[in-house]
């Protein structure tokens, strides 16, 4: 992240990436989730918002259930519905977050769970699953994503987005591989690189990426 970008608080945005346990991480989002909505839509935050394009591409209106898996203060979660997918439910590590998720009204069931961890669902019980701005420095690691595949039927779709200059340092694009290897996913789209701020943040770069699980 670039430094002084006007339209955001540079000392939340510093304690959410330089959290270096999952404590300190739901510290830094309890302090900054009341003003996270406006400082990121001042820097014209599009993640949320743009994942729903892929998800439209590859699962039928109304399908689900979906899961929003990092899913902060729910800002997908309105558009989800009025896409036709009545079945949404979200998981975030913060509490805090999730207060302002559910008060969207957009969500069957939201839970608080930490991607990296067990998550509280059976095999194959959802659809397809979402999730922008998560895996990232300091937040999911590399190894959430062999729960995500666990939770969701065969035939589902992951979307995720990633920023480019993580994929070797932070292990994703490994995982992507062993997945692959092993059989449990195929890679079916790979975008180019966009960025999440089209405001401010103009090297925050990243691509999505859309799985077919097998």
């Amino acid at each position: 992240m670039g430094d002084g970008e006007e339209g955001r608080d540079p000392e939340a945005w510093k304690a959410v990436y330089e959290a270096t346990t999952p404590a300190e991480l739901q510290a830094a989002y309890a302090d900054w989730a009341a003003h996270y909505d406006r400082e990121t839509m001042a820097l014209g935050y599009c993640l949320p918002f743009v994942v729903t394009s892929w998800l439209a591409r590859y699962v039928p209106r109304g399908e689900g259930p979906l899961l929003d898996a990092g899913c902060g203060t729910g800002l997908s979660g309105p558009i989800v519905r009025a896409l036709g997918y009545d079945r949404l439910e979200g998981l975030d590590m913060s509490p805090d977050m999730l207060r302002i998720a559910g008060s969207r009204g957009a969500y069957a069931a939201l839970r608080q769970a930490e991607l990296g961890k067990p998550l509280p669902w059976s095999d194959g019980h959802f659809r397809a699953v979402f999730s922008t701005g998560v895996f990232t420095e300091g937040h999911a690691p590399a190894s959430g994503f062999d729960e995500l595949v666990r939770v969701m039927v065969r035939g589902g779709h992951a979307i995720v987005t990633i920023r480019d200059i993580l994929m070797g340092p932070m292990g994703y694009g490994a995982k992507f591989d062993e997945l692959a290897a092993a059989g449990r996913w195929r890679l079916v789209e790979e975008s180019t690189t966009f960025r999440a701020f089209v405001v401010g943040e103009p090297n925050t770069l990243l691509k999505a990426f859309v799985f077919e699980i097998l």
